[in-house]
């Protein structure tokens, strides 16, 4: 039996992917081990969304050959489809793939006779089917990403993604509430609707919306609780409020995008709303759920940042008093618009503003957390370290417990009792 390894670089969607071919090579005999194990093939799920995520693919590359000189090396992902040619070069390399044709990763493989490397990576500009992938399993987890959307129409100017992911594509209503179904029936209870741009799903299709998939979820047995990933501002309006509200299994957690507070920003990134509709739908959804976590991502030194207009990025997070901010310093991303924009920061100030950004989430943190302490939760317990049982409440608090039971997959309720770390509480299960 031969055995393969795999890593995943970057999000959510990659990890999804990963587990999809891992699937794939299992029902064929393949022995799936860890990628630090000695394997006769290694699968790097590349990213491409920073500099650095370039950086780790190609050492993960290197690593992977460096294990086993006579393994086959395959590279997937974001980076092996917007680089296929630098990727190919790389010392160790048999394979580059892409970010479609996963679903035939296997064939690919296997067809594979040595001595040269293959470049499978094929245009995506004018993909318009979601490739079908599917998982049913999923080793040691007990949230399960569920992944619905693929591409990106928005071309925000600092970001790569729609050249590595290609067009919106809608995966089938269907095909989703089976694979949920399949999930559900296997023991998960949380659900978590993931995509490249998921406020996008079914913009392709023209019949259905991300609010009508979210309901048809909503009806399956066994689920307890829905997340999806990260949506713009411009989603949240009366009517998406009116139909969420309707649904007791959605997570009062959203991760709103801002990526800044300052409407120049915003314009020079090309995100397509303003710092005060972005406050507008904060307000519309603290007003519905009233314990809701608002989180999102701030990117500090884009080019043509002045101190007036990171001060103002500042202020606005402060203001509207965000549960946790995701800092990001920016990167010229080569292949962007951004990344040939005159007046690019220094890196020294970029690296003052993000931890000033980082010091006003940990407060921002703090205090959200602050207003439980001594209220009860439900937390949906997800592993056992170093003697604690972790889990989540539904507006994404970390909690741990102590507990002589197996609280792993279990729903509990829980008295929060005091903060631990900038992210955590403790907790005593009732």
């Amino acid at each position: 039996m031969k055995k393969i390894g795999f890593i995943t670089l970057g999000c959510k969607v990659n990890m999804y992917d990963t587990e999809a071919m891992m699937e794939l090579f299992a029902e064929r005999g393949y022995e799936i081990v860890e990628f630090d194990d000695i394997a006769d093939i290694y699968i790097i799920n590349t990213c491409t969304v920073t500099n650095l995520g370039d950086k780790k693919s190609r050492q993960m590359i290197r690593r992977a050959k460096r294990k086993n000189p006579n393994a086959i090396v395959a590279a997937t992902g974001c980076y092996a489809q917007t680089a296929a040619s630098k990727v190919a070069e790389i010392e160790g390399i048999n394979i580059v793939i892409g970010t479609k044709d996963r679903s035939k990763v296997v064939d690919i493989i296997e067809g594979y006779k040595g001595g040269y490397v293959l470049n499978a990576v094929s245009d995506i500009k004018g993909e318009k089917e979601f490739e079908p992938l599917k998982i049913s399993r999923l080793k040691g987890r007990t949230r399960a990403y569920i992944k619905i959307q693929e591409g990106c129409n928005r071309y925000c100017t600092y970001c790569i993604i729609p050249y590595a992911r290609g067009p919106v594509r809608s995966r089938k209503p269907d095909d989703v509430i089976s694979e949920v179904r399949t999930l559900a029936e296997n023991g998960f209870k949380e659900a978590v609707l993931s995509g490249i741009h998921v406020a996008s799903y079914g913009v392709d299709m023209g019949d259905i919306t991300l609010c009508d998939i979210i309901e048809r979820v909503h009806d399956i047995d066994g689920i307890e609780r829905i997340r999806f990933s990260s949506v713009e501002p411009t989603i949240i309006t009366d009517e998406f409020i009116e139909r969420i509200s309707k649904l007791p299994k959605v997570c009062d957690h959203y991760h709103l995008s801002l990526q800044s507070g300052c409407n120049k920003t915003l314009k020079a990134m090309n995100r397509r709303y303003t710092a005060e509709e972005y406050y507008a739908a904060c307000e519309k959804l603290r007003a519905a759920f009233p314990n809701v976590a608002i989180t999102t991502d701030i990117i500090v030194g884009f080019p043509n940042e002045s101190d007036e207009d990171f001060n103002e990025s500042y202020d606005f997070a402060k203001k509207v008093k965000l549960s946790k901010i995701h800092v990001f310093p920016y990167s010229p991303k080569e292949g962007t618009p951004a990344a040939k924009m005159k007046g690019q920061i220094p890196p020294d100030v970029k690296s003052i503003r993000s931890s000033k950004m980082i010091d006003l989430s940990n407060r921002l943190n703090r205090q959200f957390m602050a207003q439980y302490i001594g209220s009860e939760k439900e937390v949906l317990f997800e592993r056992l370290e170093n003697g604690y049982y972790e889990g989540h409440t539904t507006n994404y608090i970390k909690v741990i417990v102590r507990s002589e039971e197996d609280l792993t997959n279990r729903l509990v309720g829980v008295k929060l009792k005091e903060i631990v770390t900038e992210e955590t509480m403790m907790g005593e299960s009732i």
